[in-house]
């Protein structure tokens, strides 16, 4: 489910052109907007012609609270409109020119191409960098679908159990940074905040049932199956409670040491049912994947590039036991087990389903803020290893890949969805004005 979002839209005019036959296009527009998924409109049902139009339309619009702005250029039209309705609406814009129409007694009908051009000189001109522009007949569901990914990150509460963990020094943020960069606002609690949240033992119960019904547990002691169980009950609360958008988690070195379990099994279960866990504290790692439910990815989860084979050009995304349980690859044991933390690091062990794949990091590193993207796929390979995995190969050599974020300094979290989920993302870093590594 794509995240909602509300959006204004103008259709600009002169006279001297055919406005009439503007506004018949128009009209369709409008109809065929209306069937986009996810998306409040607020039209200005008639042509914006003058500037007493502009002023209205301005005036109007500026309380409706809207995410973006899409400027029709139903035909040439005057300067002064799109940059009083930009004056009264601080979003970003979506210049829109409509292809020309057929001739008619040799005189050019619409001219929106220039249209299109004038209000991108003006905006460019006057400082503005954070308009897109499309010439045709259809609305751009990529520069929509950026702007869910800006208001969900805007909007999102991002909680941090304890801190990063021990020594990942790259995966830390600046609160004030991160909230003038996205909006994102940043909560901390203690691990003994989870730790000691109180469930009801009817959900425990639940919870214990479901685990042994999704996993093989035949490798857990009755104490361990228990620990995973309550830690499922007291995270999903904890996280509802507090109203979060995502959570970050200090997964190690003490919380298997002072609850009994690391919290790996119950970070599977819970991000197959859609809340956003991130591990070792990352709470850039945390937005990326809150950026990509808003583009109506499912259930997206942080890995490691855990191996790379030159020979072969593939590479392992690998995390300790952590991802979704819902992306099994439906052919191995699908299993949970105790292979670190002297017992006590419980975790999910399988390998993940084949299919296309969108890799994402918004990464913060120094003053700023930057994204990198990648399109992979993900192979069948055997079982052969503990915790969560996929063989995955990319539209290039993996040794360039890897170069790009060695050279660039990414963190080594990033998040990764199945489905082609780019060019949304890359508008939003141009909405931005942060660098894209690709």
């Amino acid at each position: 489910m794509k995240h909602p979002v509300k959006i204004a839209v103008v259709c600009l005019a002169r006279k001297t052109y055919d406005f009439g036959a503007a506004g018949e296009l128009y009209s369709k527009i409008r109809e065929d907007l209306k069937s986009v998924e996810a998306v409040q409109w607020c039209f200005i049902d008639e042509l914006v012609i003058s500037q007493e139009d502009g002023l209205a339309a301005a005036k109007k619009l500026a309380g409706e609270h809207v995410d973006g702005l899409i400027c029709i250029s139903g035909t040439f039209h005057l300067g002064h409109l799109v940059l009083m309705l930009k004056r009264e609406l601080a979003v970003p814009v979506l210049l829109w020119g409509l292809p020309e129409l057929p001739y008619n007694g040799g005189k050019i009908r619409l001219n929106s191409v220039c249209g299109v051009n004038l209000n991108a000189s003006n905006l460019y001109k006057s400082g503005f960098d954070d308009y897109t522009v499309i010439i045709q007949n259809t609305v751009d569901q990529d520069w929509i679908d950026a702007l869910r990914v800006i208001k969900a990150m805007k909007g999102s509460k991002i909680g941090i159990i304890g801190y990063r963990a021990d020594g990942f020094f790259n995966v830390g943020v600046q609160d004030n940074l991160l909230f003038g960069q996205t909006g994102a606002l940043v909560d901390h609690y203690e691990l003994s905040e989870v730790h000691n949240y109180e469930v009801r033992d009817e959900e425990v119960s639940r919870r214990r049932k479901q685990l042994a019904d999704t996993f093989d547990v035949s490798t857990l002691s009755a104490y361990q199956l228990d620990k995973v169980s309550r830690l499922s009950a007291k995270l999903d609360a904890f996280y509802h409670a507090n109203g979060l958008s995502a959570l970050a988690i200090r997964c190690w070195p003490e919380f298997a040491r002072d609850f009994g379990v690391s919290p790996c099994a119950a970070m599977s279960l819970l991000q197959s049912e859609g809340l956003i866990l991130a591990c070792e504290g990352d709470i850039d790692g945390a937005l990326s994947m809150i950026a990509h439910k808003a583009l109506g990815a499912e259930t997206p989860f942080l890995f490691d590039f855990s191996q790379v084979d030159f020979e072969q050009d593939f590479a392992l995304f690998w995390h300790c036991g952590v991802a979704p349980c819902n992306l099994w690859d439906g052919v191995c044991n699908r299993s949970l087990d105790t292979y670190f933390a002297g017992g006590k690091g419980v975790t999910a062990d399988f390998v993940l389903k084949s299919g296309e794949l969108s890799v994402l990091r918004i990464d913060s590193a120094r003053g700023g803020y930057r994204m990198f993207l990648q399109k992979a796929k993900a192979i069948p390979m055997e079982k052969l290893l503990k915790g969560t995995y996929m063989k995955v190969v990319f539209d290039r050599p993996v040794k360039d890949v890897l170069n790009l974020v060695l050279d660039n300094g990414l963190a080594h979290h990033s998040s990764v969805v199945y489905g082609t989920y780019i060019r949304a993302l890359e508008l939003v870093a141009k909405i931005k004005g942060w660098k894209v590594i690709c």
